[in-house]
Formats: structure tokens, C-alpha cells, sequence
């Protein structure tokens, strides 16, 4: 009787692979770190103060600049004003239209005052440029009228046989201007009727009509010899 041989199916298990406490259990996920948000260190928050203030006292300083400057300014102005008419002298009032700090309002002597200019008549004729350049040799310029009680002031103290230039011309196509660049204005002109009446006569002198009593003005050649009304205006002190 053959013997029977029996087969048995025999598995080995790798022992290293269960050594460990912890050889059955899942491998534990990966914690990532959290990000730190980043904040502004202290330096730079004091750099950017630091600028900020910087650049408010720059601008402080300039605005106090500018209004220095310009009261620097006014008072040479002022002062060169005085230094030229000193050989004449000035004649004071006091003043009541309260202009900043200023109490004495001043004319040259001989100056007639009037609002807030004076006013002078040279006593020689010439013409309307020489008759400019006279008033700018005394610190002024040809009378402007800005309004019929500048004029009527004036031509209280004037002559009624003569004729006085004004600084008023027409350096073509009759666009007339003032000698100070104050703007022309069409409704206060005081032309007599029919004036002005021609493009060569290009200088304006204010004159008595006796027809009508009553002053106004007349366009001349330039040429022309007449009398002449100086202005400045007054010297605040």
C-alpha cells in the first residue's frame, strides 16, 4: 500500500514588517505650517512719519516764504517810492480807509490828492511822448480816468484855454490803452461829440468845449504841443 504524502500549504510572514508599537496603525497626514501674514516693521512706519512730516513743514515754509517775499517786495517799492520824491517832500493826511497797518497817506508837495493818487500839472507844453516821459522822470505817468468824479476833481484845477494830454493813445487800428495798461472801457469815455473823429490823430487830450461847458475829450496828433495831468498814486505810510 503505497503511503499517501500529505501537502500542506504553508505562508511565511515577514516579522520585521510588525516589529514596531505602531506597525498596524495609518501613517499619520503632514501638518503644513500656517503662514504668518507679514506686518510693517517698526523702521519703516517711522521713515514714512518721518517723510509726512518732512513734507508739511516744506510746505509751511514755502507759504511763509512767498508771503514774506512779497511783503519784502511792497516795502522796497514803498521805500524806493519815498527815496524818489524826497527832494520834493511829501505832504501827509491821515489816513481813514484803514489799509493794513498803515496810518499816513502821502502826495508829493505841489501834488494835488484825490481818491487814492495825486495828481501834478507840469506848467511847460509838449508833446505826448515828452510829456510821458516828464511824469516818469518824477516816479508817475499821464493821467488815467477811470470815472467822471476822477475827471470832474481834475478839471476843477485846470485852465479852460488850455488843453492837457492824458495818458490815453492808439497804437493803430484805433485800439485805444492806457499808459498803466488799465482796460480800456467804452462806457467810461467822456469824448466829445464827434470824437474821436480820425485815425491819424492817435493821442487823446482832455479839453474845455465852450460851446457845450463841459470837458471832455479830443484825439489829437501826437506831435501836438499841450499841456499835460501827471498821476501817481499816494505813498501809504
Amino acid at each position: 500500500m503505497a503511503s499517501e504524502i500529505t501537502y500542506a500549504e504553508v505562508r511565511f510572514k515577514n516579522e520585521s514588517n510588525s516589529s514596531g508599537p505602531c506597525s498596524d496603525s495609518a501613517t499619520a497626514p503632514k501638518v503644513k505650517p500656517t503662514p504668518h501674514l507679514s506686518k510693517p516693521g517698526f523702521p519703516s512706519l517711522l521713515f514714512t512719519s518721518l517723510m509726512a512730516l518732512f513734507l508739511l513743514l516744506a510746505i509751511s515754509f514755502l507759504v511763509a516764504f512767498i508771503f514774506y517775499f512779497q511783503k519784502y517786495s511792497q516795502l522796497l517799492e514803498e521805500k524806493k517810492a519815498i527815496k524818489d520824491l524826497t527832494y520834493t517832500g511829501l505832504n501827509c493826511t491821515k489816513d481813514s480807509s484803514h489799509i493794513e497797518d498803515k496810518v499816513w497817506s502821502c502826495c508829493p508837495k505841489d501834488w494835488k490828492p484825490f481818491s487814492s493818487h495825486c495828481y501834478f500839472i507840469p506848467t511847460d507844453a509838449a508833446s505826448w511822448n515828452e510829456s510821458e516821459e516828464k511824469c516818469s522822470s518824477m516816479g508817475a505817468h499821464l493821467m488815467v480816468i477811470r470815472s467822471r468824479e476822477e475827471q470832474d476833481f481834475i478839471t476843477k484845477i485846470l485852465d479852460r484855454k488850455a488843453a492837457y494830454f492824458i495818458g490815453l493813445s492808439d497804437p493803430g487800428h484805433r485800439q485805444w490803452r492806457w499808459v498803466d495798461q488799465t482796460p480800456y472801457k467804452e462806457n467810461t469815455t467822456f469824448w466829445h461829440p464827434g470824437e474821436p473823429s480820425s485815425d491819424h490823430e492817435q493821442c487823446v487830450i482832455l479839453s474845455h468845449l465852450y460851446l457845450r461847458s463841459s470837458w471832455g475829450w479830443n484825439d489829437i496828433p501826437c506831435t501836438g504841443k499841450q499841456k499835460s495831468v501827471c498821476q501817481i498814486k499816494k505813498i501809504y505810510l
